[in-house]
């Protein structure tokens, strides 16, 4: 490693971003630098505009927190412009404002990207990182582009061998040129259905589509998040569980116990007010009253959805448990849900790792791993 041992490893949280998911990711960032320990990393961070700004954040993180859907945290795009330097075998952070000789933060040394969505958690940014030869939390380009893209995913893991849901994925320029088409397909599925944004999260865009005439609205819906959709087959009568996966220090991976969402209110699916706000009344088993044989299924599936898409770091695997205790994967999510509340942190706190030791083991995995070809 590069920096000096006389001083601390300085990370860069790095969040908001362009995607729909901006104020998710400003509210992980708010978490994690809570958790982050001070007497052992210097902590720098950096907000990234709606716009696609980069800028110098402020540290106080109250401001970083949800309290209703029409306040939603956002970065801050009026800060000093903040980026990455490559010279001489370093990283630095460099930091201009107007009129002012720009200034350097100094190298960093691991990047955590608490982004969500297109632009952060696709590959994108990570494919930055590399060529900008520094170290970061979590998946590698490959599999951060492929989980992210829930169609491609599909065509992975089923070449995997591992079970995945019926579906058909609908471009923006095929329901333009051949709505009729598209139409036939998704019917040939059956119903119900899901329509959801091919390359989204947290829920947003998603419609439940209970019959044919339905689906002209769902797909305009998730058509203004991405122009691509995957319209899937609904999991009847399913309950909907997730396992965590986490690297190890010594090059392995680890599971958690399985967890079990129970949706409450009037709510037909895990959507984002079911999944954000407490007042929704959501059910979180953590862990999730499973047969032993099931439990154990589904933390070997996990694994090897992982290594399917060559995962690193972390993931978080969607499951449905189906009525016949068969289970079939619905996705799998190489930057989770990171608040203390989020079920991936309370899954490893269940498994004896509390959200500040999970922070350092995923700091720890980054700066351990090199950057390039691996």
């Amino acid at each position: 490693m590069s920096q000096s041992s006389r001083r601390k490893p300085r990370v860069a949280v790095v969040f908001g971003g362009r995607s729909s998911e901006h104020a998710i990711s400003c509210i992980t960032a708010g978490s994690v630098m809570d958790a982050i320990d001070r007497d052992t990393y210097d902590v720098v961070p950096v907000g990234i505009a709606a716009d696609g700004r980069w800028v110098l954040e402020s540290s106080d993180t109250s401001r970083l927190r949800l309290t209703t859907p029409g306040a939603l945290p956002e970065v801050d795009g009026d800060g000093d412009s903040i980026a990455l330097l490559r010279e001489e075998g370093r990283t630095d952070i460099v930091v201009s404002a107007p009129s002012a000789t720009p200034r350097t933060l100094g190298e960093v040394d691991v990047v955590f990207p608490v982004l969500h969505g297109p632009w952060g958690e696709d590959g994108t940014i990570q494919g930055m990182f590399e060529m900008a030869g520094v170290r970061y939390v979590g998946a590698g380009v490959l599999a951060s582009a492929v989980s992210m893209d829930k169609a491609y995913l599909k065509i992975v893991l089923q070449a995997a061998g591992l079970p995945v849901m019926p579906g058909v994925t609908v471009t923006e320029r095929e329901w333009r040129a051949d709505a009729t088409g598209c139409r036939e397909r998704i019917a040939a599925l059956g119903f119900p259905a899901f329509a959801k944004p091919a390359r989204g999260g947290s829920s947003i865009g998603i419609s439940k589509v209970h019959d044919a005439s339905e689906v002209d609205a769902a797909l305009v819906e998730a058509f203004r998040h991405d122009p691509k959709v995957l319209v899937e087959v609904a999991a009847v009568g399913a309950r909907e569980v997730e396992c965590g996966v986490l690297g190890t220090l010594d090059g392995g991976v680890e599971t958690t116990r399985p967890a079990e969402i129970r949706i409450g209110g009037d709510h037909e699916f895990y959507d984002f007010a079911a999944k954000y706000l407490p007042e929704e009344h959501t059910e979180l088993d953590v862990p999730a009253d499973l047969p032993a044989e099931v439990e154990a299924e589904m933390r070997e599936l996990a694994v090897r959805c992982f290594e399917a898409v060559s995962g690193e770091g972390l993931a978080r695997v969607d499951f449905f448990v189906m009525p016949d205790h068969s289970l079939v994967v619905n996705e799998l999510n190489t930057m989770p849900g990171f608040t203390q509340t989020s079920m991936f942190p309370r899954m490893w706190a269940e498994s004896g790792l509390d959200y500040p030791a999970l922070v350092d083991r995923l700091l720890q995995l980054a700066l351990r791993r090199g950057t390039g070809l691996r």
